[in-house]
């Protein structure tokens, strides 16, 4: 063990995963996607690289949704991707949605008032 390597150290070493965004469904159909959609959160829960999931509507007149998780690695995303719940949930979605979601790999996490 190496008596200079803290937990601090370990925690900025990472990549952590940022998934965030919007999406943007047919108005009428935008309360069954959040629905859908917030119907994964066991899924990721049991996921344990999954460190927040959220899927909020933000604008029922414009169908707007917006996207936020966050993951431990790739590895974890990966996972929760490959879950059969979560492709039938694409596969549903994908031909009736704009897709404004990103990915971002973060390996400098602070609190947002540090400098």
């Amino acid at each position: 063990m190496n008596p200079h390597h803290d937990e601090a150290d370990e925690h900025h070493a990472r990549t952590t995963i940022i998934v965030s965004g919007r999406v943007f469904v047919p108005t009428r159909d935008v309360e069954t996607f959040v629905a859908e959609a917030q119907s994964t959160y066991p899924i990721a829960a049991a996921n344990p690289g999954n460190l927040l999931i959220s899927f909020t509507l933000h604008d029922a007149a414009s169908g707007t949704v917006t996207v936020l998780e966050q993951w431990s690695s790739q590895e974890a995303l990966d996972r929760h991707l490959a879950t059969p719940e979560v492709k039938a949930l694409f596969t549903k979605w994908i031909p009736h949605m704009r897709n404004e979601v990103r990915k971002f790999d973060v390996t400098n996490e602070r609190d947002p008032r540090s400098l």
